[in-house]
């Protein structure tokens, strides 16, 4: 195989260079494209653009395979927490004993904020959506670190600290929402067992965090972890690239996140489902509506922009919330609608011709409704589990010696020159 590219413009040829990454990927290296012809690419939406070389996920959308590190997803889920899973993310291999244990301890340590800015939730409305109250405090995180202003400094303590403080951010956000007492992080709790505390205790009920509600927990964490360069964590790479902190880099990555598209997916498939219940629509009729693009229905949590087979976090998350609410003996009629749902738009030709699959979002939104998580959290829950993610990739990023700040081109189609005329002259 060449390991060049020809390329034809204005009768000239260029040959350039091809990358084949660990796992056979082949890009077409166009660094030089600029300089050597005067020509750029246009990529909307960056569909077909790599922007980094990455050790970090690797994921097969056709073949519906997502890995961390070079361990499958499934054997994470499976054996791992996501507090390890946090540590193969950040260091590229998994924690010794000795090492798991020391990470461990410091993101106990780190789980408190300073009591100041304990302050800052006063001054926020009741209404005042979770998401909003998380990125604001994470990028205030840096006024209480000045050392963080230096992103070559301490790198790995900070990502502790950010990693460990966001959880508990995340809970006195929800506390203010629901008008309740803030409840401070326990130190003989692990961290998922912590953050269901300072979520679900008050001071006049203990809170004992049930095992099953801890596993599930981290299996949810643990399958947003990463995802390769999604719009939230290119956002990360793309303002950490002019060597900002790590907390406004997150706090950047978090407000891309909390768009419907994205992070808030999730939401939208459990009001999808809500309307399906009050509509008493089938989910046979639902799917035709579907399919009429006159009628402008979507059916959420079905198709991604990278995977054309069945996401397989989906398939963990199902199974996860069958469980939970078999523990519950609860049967969640919203459940059964969704497995109902699924097997129709599978059984259609329609969604088979276009691999249009369940994606994690249309049971992780169903497996935090039965924790007891309210939807307008949904988007926080994504947010922690994909911190590491973030953490991790903005880190390759500063260690890489190639790296340059982010400066996408474009390809302008406005007015050609013209001169400026006086207002009295303008009709």
């Amino acid at each position: 195989m060449s390991n060049t590219a020809k390329l034809t413009l204005e009768g000239k040829e260029y040959e350039l260079p091809v990358v084949v990454g660990s796992e056979n990927e082949k890009a077409i290296d166009i660094t030089r494209l600029r300089a050597q012809t005067g020509y750029i690419t246009l990529d909307t939406g960056y569909m077909n653009t790599g922007a980094t070389r990455s050790a970090i996920t690797y994921l097969d959308g056709e073949q519906g395979i997502l890995r961390y590190r070079g361990i499958p997803i499934e054997d994470l889920a499976e054996k791992s927490t996501f507090v390890e899973t946090s540590y193969l993310l950040l260091h590229g291999e998994l924690p010794t004993q000795e090492q798991w244990k020391r990470f461990s301890n410091l993101l106990t340590y780190h789980s408190m904020i300073h009591e100041d800015m304990i302050r800052f939730f006063d001054g926020y409305p009741a209404t005042a959506h979770p998401m909003a109250i998380l990125s604001s405090m994470v990028c205030s995180l840096s006024a209480y670190y000045p050392e963080s202003l230096n992103v070559f400094e301490n790198m790995d303590m900070q990502s502790t600290r950010l990693l460990s403080k966001l959880r508990t951010i995340a809970a006195f956000s929800y506390k203010k929402s629901v008008g309740q007492p803030m409840m401070y992080p326990q130190n003989h709790l692990s961290y998922c067992a912590n953050f269901l505390h300072m979520m679900f205790a008050t001071p006049a009920e203990r809170y004992e965090p049930d095992p099953d509600m801890v596993r599930a927990l981290n299996i949810l964490l643990i399958l947003h972890a990463d995802h390769e360069q999604n719009c939230s964590t290119s956002t990360v790479r793309l303002v950490g690239s002019s060597q900002a902190n790590l907390f406004a880099s997150v706090s950047a990555g978090i407000c891309a996140l909390w768009g419907p598209l994205h992070g808030g997916a999730n939401q939208a498939v459990i009001e999808m489902l809500e309307e399906m219940q009050q509509t008493k629509l089938s989910c046979k009729e639902f799917v035709s509506q579907v399919k009429d693009k006159k009628a402008k229905v979507r059916l959420m949590g079905f198709g991604h922009r990278v995977y054309k087979n069945y996401d397989p976090r989906a398939k963990i998350l199902k199974q996860m919330a069958q469980v939970i609410l078999n523990k519950k003996g609860v049967n969640d009629p919203m459940l059964q609608l969704a497995q109902e749902l699924e097997e129709a738009a599978l059984s259609d030709p329609f969604f088979i011709e276009r691999k249009l699959y369940p994606n994690v979002d249309f049971y992780s939104g169903l497996l935090y409704k039965a924790m007891g998580i309210p939807v307008n959290m949904f988007t926080v829950m994504f947010a922690i589990g994909r911190l590491p993610g973030w953490i991790a990739q903005c880190k390759e990023m500063m260690e890489d010696p190639e790296n340059k700040i982010g400066r996408p081109r474009q390809i302008y189609t406005g007015p050609t020159e013209r001169h400026y005329t006086a207002l009295a002259d303008r009709k």
